[in-house]
């Protein structure tokens, strides 16, 4: 794909009274996207004309950003994807990048990296992380093959779940509980170390949450929507009106059950297939109704509690993936996070996506999509309404809409400053 490197006018005065309309290109043939813009009195061009936002797909975005395509953005342009983006959405780079995160601090003698001793109800003695235990035991394969087999002899009765790491909606994920299913893994690691060869299909494999928070017997995950627009200062908001994604069959251990994928898979790419599915409500529970279900059954202080916890994910995830992500001026980002409670309250980081699904599966999933869309732009435009890759990128709060500060380091920053100042 050819791109136009020339933006709009260069006196900034882009609105429908003056020369030309505010431009927008996508990739997405999706009427939450392109009604949006247009209720703006957005024009829509193609990718290969001049806009000011590009909402592109990830491809297209890291070819924009190769130093070989030569394409220059101007101030006036901004996009929807940071280059390196999969640094916190592949599962295996994410995994990584915490882990990374989590030594740096334990050898810095940070107290966030404090480690405890347990004893598990089979007797097995574990050390984890008091504050940054929030992803499951995960190894890549096939390339950890043999660590993941140390660590499966020590809990022989585990349940772990396989994904590949460059893919989403459920595709290609499936649960073991025995070794012999990954009988074909071993074989491509061997191949694959022996040979210096890249191997065609990375998984990672992960402890499978066995004790999920159940209601009416069933499964689910949260949906949270979190938008970066600066890794450094990281900038980050959460969206409000998340969501719980429901299996559709009540929840089952058994071991006869376990490739039953409507039990254990929340992902409505996958659920919407199944016979339970309920196309009315499509599964799905607001984050404003969860909190109430939980307040009256667990009380209002550990779901206050819960939620903390969560955020707390959230914030060092993304403090994990600041070091090293391509913190361009001209990017913004939306990501879809994946939260599942076991039945203790604890919240698991699952994984995160780079493009969260703009379809709409029911009525008010459109609304919710609809408001999450035009929160975004509310948030990453300026006052102005122009696009400025050179504005602080500090909207007002009015601007935040639905949306709440999840961490701004450059508040932090000038809180610190003024402190000093007046002490």
């Amino acid at each position: 794909m050819t791109f136009y490197n020339k933006c709009t006018d260069s006196d900034g005065i882009l609105n429908k009274r003056n020369k030309r309309r505010l431009k927008f290109a996508t990739d997405f043939d999706k009427s939450i996207v392109i009604n949006s813009f247009k209720i703006r009195d957005w024009k829509q061009v193609l990718p290969s004309e001049e806009w000011n936002i590009y909402w592109s797909n990830t491809l297209n975005c890291r070819t924009l950003f190769n130093h070989e395509n030569g394409y220059r953005f101007q101030d006036r342009q901004l996009i929807n994807h940071f280059p390196n983006h999969y640094e916190l959405v592949r599962k295996d780079l994410l995994v990584k990048n915490i882990h990374r995160y989590q030594k740096n601090l334990e050898k810095a003698g940070h107290p966030l990296a404090e480690k405890i001793q347990e004893t598990l109800p089979s007797a097995h003695r574990v050390t984890r992380y008091l504050y940054l235990d929030f992803i499951p035991t995960t190894y890549v394969l096939p390339s950890n093959y043999k660590r993941f087999v140390d660590e499966y002899h020590r809990f022989p009765q585990s349940t772990w779940i396989m994904k590949p790491c460059g893919k989403s909606q459920g595709e290609g994920i499936f649960l073991i509980n025995k070794l012999s299913k990954l009988k074909r893994w071993s074989r491509e690691s061997k191949k694959c170390i022996q040979n210096n060869l890249p191997c065609k299909d990375m998984y990672i494999i992960s402890r499978y949450i066995d004790n999920p928070l159940l209601i009416g017997g069933k499964k689910f995950d949260l949906r949270i929507y979190v938008l970066v627009t600066s890794f450094r200062p990281l900038k980050a908001y959460m969206f409000r009106n998340g969501f719980c994604r429901f299996c559709s069959i009540k929840y089952n251990t058994s071991v006869s059950e376990l490739d039953n994928m409507y039990i254990h898979i929340t992902n409505v790419s996958v659920q919407k297939h199944g016979e339970e599915y309920n196309s009315q409500h499509g599964g799905k529970l607001s984050l404003k109704n969860l909190k109430l279900f939980l307040e009256g059954t667990r009380g209002q202080s550990v779901t206050t509690r819960l939620f903390e916890n969560i955020n707390w994910i959230l914030v060092h995830s993304l403090k994990a993936v600041a070091p090293v992500m391509s913190n361009d001026r001209h990017c913004f980002e939306c990501y879809g996070y994946d939260i599942i409670i076991d039945d203790s309250l604890k919240p698991w980081l699952i994984e995160v996506n780079a493009s969260p699904s703009l379809t709409a599966t029911t009525t008010n999933d459109e609304i919710l999509k609809c408001n999450l869309f035009d929160n975004i732009l509310s948030v990453v435009l300026p006052p102005s309404g122009i696009p400025d890759a050179r504005w602080n990128k500090t909207p007002d709060a009015n601007a935040l809409r639905d949306f709440e500060i999840l961490i701004d380091e450059d508040s932090i920053l000038n809180e610190d400053s003024n402190f000093k100042q007046n002490a």
